[in-house]
């Protein structure tokens, strides 16, 4: 079987990790062999190493040893994923066939959002990171990236709507 990689992005507060998380539960209940990585957890440092590829290289590394495992479909979430996607099918070094991902959300649904996790400064902080980066993520998102809106979905939807677009 080739190898499968899923690339979920978004801005803060779209539904990445939930949206993952409930599409692991999809395909473990269908017995699909998967793995989930959240990219944020493989350069989340102080202070921050993004200059040193650390995520593309712990990617190698971590996907290194499921591959040995026999894994071959992988999910990996990030803000900007989409836009690193030939990077990160390097990284893990047996040329997987990519699907793109982003998940887009209205300002108003992630302010409710991230007002579950955050709080003032923090909140407004998020917020507006999150404006910036929709705004970043819609311009230089190639054509060949799926659009999935967020605003007002279950989460258990947006997952079977990115397992049909991935898996079929």
């Amino acid at each position: 079987m080739e190898t499968e990689l899923l690339l979920v992005s978004g801005r803060s507060g779209a539904g990445k990790s939930s949206t993952a998380f409930a599409l692991h539960d999809l395909l473990s209940v269908e017995g699909i062999r998967h793995a989930v990585i959240e990219g944020d957890a493989l350069d989340l440092a102080w202070p921050a190493p993004w200059e040193h590829r650390l995520a593309a290289r712990n990617l190698a590394a971590v996907w290194a040893n499921y591959r040995d495992l026999g894994y071959r479909r992988l999910v990996y979430t990030n803000t900007v994923a989409i836009l690193e996607a030939a990077e990160l099918a390097a990284a893990m070094g047996d040329r997987p066939r990519v699907t793109s991902v982003l998940l887009t959300a209205s300002d108003e649904e992630v302010r409710s959002r991230l007002s579950r996790r955050e709080d003032g400064a923090s909140l407004q902080a998020h917020v507006e990171r999150s404006g910036k980066a929709a705004v970043v993520l819609e311009a230089q998102a190639d054509t060949s990236v799926h659009r999935v809106d967020t605003d007002g979905r279950p989460v258990r939807q947006i997952a079977q709507a990115l397992r049909a677009l991935w898996i079929g």
